[in-house]
Formats: structure tokens, C-alpha cells, sequence
């Protein structure tokens, strides 16, 4: 794993971008085609701000969605749809991107995503670190063996805490109790990892995950395991290192 500390989240953001983008290119390069995956959240604003100014082709990158709430309303604020349609979608001339939809059977539609992304090995996967440590919506315990690419899983109290103290929603009552996930596995698979991390209210999930042992009590503790991770901080993330 590869730390790279920032002073702010504005530079941490274009480092991680400039990092994912080389990334890409060298994969279009190589196969002339990429894959990626896109994450969510308040980690992930500066990072796609500066994503989207990169020169990449990405007529030539199929992405997909990371995670999504259950039986939320692709209209609803908090909406990860949404949130990436704005964000990153229309702002690229993306070859296919393949959204989570929470709205759809669950299980079916992990069904659904499941047999898409087996025919796309991840080059790239753009992910953050939950105040929990939690990657993507694999709060801990963390199920580190499901083979299956997409999961349905329950949010645990901390997650929502999380979620309502972003501002996505006013009270921990309205957090959806369930969402679908990337697994661990299919996260693990990605050929390369670019984890942007930034504020200090994420310093303590940080320290585990860089310096505590591998356990699914800590989930991002698995990135230790990873030969192509580059974790990006800024001077608050990095505070307990």
C-alpha cells in the first residue's frame, strides 16, 4: 500500500484523480478498453471533481456503480444514482456505465449486476474509507469470503450515524436500514486500487486500517493485502498515523 498525504482535500483530490487517470490510460493502452468502478459519499467530491477534468478516453471505460441504498428514490438528495449522474456521468462521454438500482429487486438485481461485471475485469476501482472502516457498505464484521460481486447487506448504527452527520438525510430514522454492495471479493479483484480518504473524523478508521491487523472486525484492514493500492489522505485523515 502506497500513502500519500495532502494538505488539504482540494490537493488530495487531484492527486488521486491524476493517480486513477494514468491508470486508466495505461489500461485502454494495454487493451485497448477499462473498467472501472466508481464510488459515493462526501470522500469522494473533490477526487471526481478533478476526475472529470482529466484527459482520459472514456468512450473506452465501462464503470460501475459501487453501492446503493435500498428503496431510496433515484430523486431522493441522498440517492448514490443521482449523485454520480451528476457528478460523473454527465460529464463524460462514458462508454457504459452500470448503475446499482436499489429500487429494483434486490436480489435480483445483484443477480443481474453479478453476471455483467464477471465479463469486466476492474482495472481501476475509485473507493473510500467509512468512519466505521467500512468499504463500500461491508460494515464490520465484514464478510470477507461471499464470492458473489454484489450483496444485499443491513447498515449497522455507526454507518447511518455516518451518513445523517453528512447531511444526506435529517435524522438516523430516515437512513435506509438496507443497501446493495460491492463484496469484498470483487472489490479485492480490482487490478488496482485508488482509495481517497480525506477529514479528520476519518483518522481512527485510517490508523486500523494501515496499522491494525487484518480482520474483518476492520474491513479496510484488507487493503493491507493488496499489491496495487494507493491510499490518499489528507493532514486530518493522516493524523493518528
Amino acid at each position: 500500500m502506497e500513502i500519500i498525504i495532502s494538505k488539504n482535500k482540494e490537493e488530495l483530490g487531484a492527486k488521486a484523480a491524476e493517480q486513477g487517470a494514468k491508470l486508466i490510460n495505461e489500461a485502454i493502452a494495454r487493451n485497448g478498453e477499462a473498467n472501472v468502478i466508481v464510488a459515493t459519499g462526501a470522500s469522494q467530491f473533490e477526487m471526481l471533481n478533478e476526475l472529470v477534468k482529466q484527459d482520459v478516453n472514456w468512450s473506452k471505460v465501462t464503470a460501475f456503480h459501487l453501492d446503493e441504498y435500498i428503496d431510496l428514490p433515484v430523486t431522493h438528495p441522498a440517492s448514490f444514482r443521482k449523485y454520480l449522474k451528476e457528478r460523473f456521468v454527465d460529464k463524460v462521454k462514458i462508454k457504459e456505465f452500470h448503475y446499482v438500482n436499489g429500487e429494483n429487486d434486490p436480489q435480483k438485481e445483484c443477480d443481474r449486476l453479478g453476471e455483467i461485471i464477471k465479463g469486466h475485469p476492474i482495472d481501476v476501482a475509485f473507493i473510500g474509507i467509512g468512519e466505521n472502516s467500512h468499504l463500500a457498505f461491508n460494515d464490520p464484521p465484514a464478510d470477507f469470503d461471499v464470492e458473489d460481486p454484489y450483496i444485499v447487506v443491513e447498515l449497522d448504527e455507526a454507518c447511518k450515524k455516518q451518513q445523517m452527520g453528512e447531511g444526506w438525510f435529517t435524522t438516523i430514522n430516515d437512513v435506509p436500514k438496507r443497501a446493495i454492495s460491492m463484496s469484498i471479493k470483487q472489490i479485492m479483484k480490482s487490478k488496482n486500487i485508488i482509495c481517497s480518504v480525506p477529514d479528520e473524523r476519518k483518522a481512527w478508521a485510517v490508523q486500523q486500517a494501515v496499522k491494525g491487523e487484518v480482520t474483518n472486525k476492520i474491513p479496510a484492514s484488507i487493503l493491507q493485502t493488496h499489491p496495487h493500492t494507493w491510499l490518499f489522505l489528507d493532514e486530518g485523515s493522516a493524523s493518528k498515523l
